[in-house]
């Protein structure tokens, strides 16, 4: 990769740091801003608002200091600004990060944002500044599943002959069509910003693209006709579109949204502005944006309210739509229900949540090899049937990765498997395992990932930072804790993780704790909300809980 995260096929050798452990990180910082990766790598924008890093300054400080950083050492990352480094141990984490964080009662958009141009602060969203986005396949898996269950508990199992609404193809939204064809559905997927179309028509997210409704309704008309698969790209407002459909009473079997709704002025474009207009607006005239980007929002969470009254499935797919709606006057705008809790709090109580593995060498040759001892020796149909689907239809972005929804005991077995697979130089280089931020452990979010918990906890914030702490004495390599994620500023805090495994015995030895610490953080807050399934599977990982 060069200096500004340009991913090449960098060799095992000619590490530009002093060992692998701060190297694997250089490497997944400058793969996180690879052109290829990235929204807006001009601007450290990674996905949605969320950015890697507060400058490019800022990039090139960090990338330094992480050449020169000795074994021993931590460097500490506030808000995508390397601030000191500290004399630690070799057991320790070699970064630290905490982002977007502003005291409870000032954790406002408002206030964040004049922090922000003060340049005290920047949004780091979830995975952009944990370093561990690995583009669209990072939230297919997780995408795929809710689809699935949306079929299962709706539609016998299939979403066939029947066609989903919604919109945003940006970083986490442009996962929605894939996973929707491969619970053999259609979509019509709505997205504002030609570029971003122009995209996944070129990845093959979606199949077709037009700029007029009547053309998308007869596209998707005559997949549901003969119950073919088919993602169609409609450039328009997402507002426009749905309350448009209504009107004309054509109404989707499915209905969600994953625009950046959670960050109206920077995210979000409001009706009649095209892209290059809200660039300027948003700039020149902020209350203006603002106020009608309220209005936009309203109208767009009206329009999916009336297709629910019409008999849609209806659910915030966690950008926090429902909020911003609510606090711009809609109130009956929580009468939709969010996914999490409709569709994947379950596998979340038995400890699946996206685990990520990261070829550092560059090479698809190490991940195909991973795949090829996950679909040899480990017995799991499902993951099989994953990593086989990921094999024939996922494009990577930057460094070769693959996400799967694994539980602690899974992880602990690849990752074992892996560093003695790099020690035994059977991978051209070391891996790293990471995570996204999507369970109810490492994610504090009463509107997203611990909405409705059975004991009213939803927005008790200590469970994160228990995460936090835990992996970093466990010696995670970087551990992170971050503010707003997917929902904005004051909705959520988190936490984010990553291991270089490099094939020492020292990562050996701390692979089993640092897992089951992960995911077990996870398991003991379920069980201790009062949810019977992670209480056995707690039990079953042999987890330490204490009930007073």
């Amino acid at each position: 990769m060069n200096a500004m995260g340009k991913a090449v096929h960098s060799s095992a050798e000619g590490l530009r740091c002093k060992n692998w452990q701060t190297e694997g990180i250089l490497r997944l910082l400058q793969n996180t801003i690879d052109p290829d990766v990235a929204e807006d790598p001009d601007h450290l924008v990674v996905y949605g608002t969320g950015k890697a890093a507060r400058s490019k300054e800022a990039v090139a400080a960090i990338m330094q200091t992480l050449e020169r950083l000795d074994e021993d050492e931590t460097l500490l990352i506030q808000s995508g600004k390397p601030v000191a480094v500290f004399r630690t141990t070799e057991m320790a984490p070699r970064v630290i990060a905490v982002n977007s964080v502003v005291v409870p009662a000032y954790a406002n958009w408002k206030q964040f944002r004049q922090l922000e141009r003060k340049g005290l602060t920047m949004y780091g969203q979830s995975t952009a500044s944990a370093w561990s986005y690995i583009g669209t396949q990072g939230i297919l898996q997780g995408t795929y599943e809710t689809f699935h269950a949306v079929a299962r508990q709706h539609f016998q199992g299939t979403l066939a002959g029947k066609w989903v609404l919604t919109s945003g193809l940006g970083g986490m939204g442009s996962a929605q069509p894939t996973a929707i064809k491969m619970n053999q559905g259609i979509c019509l997927i709505v997205e504002v910003d030609r570029e971003k179309v122009a995209r996944s028509i070129k990845y093959n997210i979606c199949d077709v693209t037009t700029d007029h409704l009547e053309e998308a309704i007869r596209y998707v008309m005559d997949a549901k006709r003969t119950r073919t698969s088919l993602n169609v790209a409609l450039v328009g407002n997402a507002a426009d579109v749905y309350q448009e459909l209504l009107r004309r009473e054509i109404i989707p079997d499915v209905v969600t949204d994953q625009t950046s709704a959670h960050d109206l002025l920077n995210g979000y474009i409001p009706t009649e502005y095209t892209v290059e207009h809200a660039k300027l607006i948003r700039k020149q005239v902020p209350d203006m944006y603002l106020r009608d980007a309220k209005m936009t929002v309203v109208q767009h969470v009206k329009a999916m309210l009336g297709f629910l009254k019409k008999g849609s499935i209806v659910f915030d797919y966690g950008n926090n739509i429902r909020q911003q709606a609510f606090e711009s006057g809609l109130k009956e705008a929580f009468t939709i229900s969010n996914f999490v809790p409709l569709y994947i709090r379950e596998l979340q109580c038995e400890g699946l949540s996206p685990f990520r593995w990261i070829a550092l060498s560059g090479h698809p040759a190490d991940i195909y090899a991973i795949d090829q001892l996950l679909l040899k020796q480990l017995d799991n149909e499902r993951v099989k049937q994953w990593i086989e689907y990921a094999q024939a239809n996922i494009r990577f972005q930057g460094l070769p990765a693959r996400v799967c929804w694994m539980n602690a005991k899974e992880r602990i077995w690849l990752a074992e498997r892996v560093n003695a697979m790099v020690a035994e130089k059977v991978l051209r280089a070391p891996v790293v395992f990471t995570r996204d931020h999507m369970d109810a452990g490492s994610m504090a979010s009463p509107l997203r990932e611990t909405e409705g918990m059975k004991d009213g906890s939803d927005v008790i914030g200590d469970w994160p930072i228990l995460n936090t702490l835990l992996n970093t004495a466990n010696g995670a390599t970087m551990v992170s804790f971050h503010s707003g994620g997917g929902v904005g500023i004051g909705y959520s805090l988190h936490a984010g993780m990553s291991i270089v495994v490099d094939g020492s015995q020292r990562t050996a030895e701390k692979l089993s704790n640092l897992f089951l610490g992960d995911v077990g953080v996870s398991l003991v807050r379920y069980a201790d909300a009062g949810y019977e399934i992670a209480d056995k599977t707690a039990r079953e990982a042999g987890l330490k809980r204490i009930q007073p």
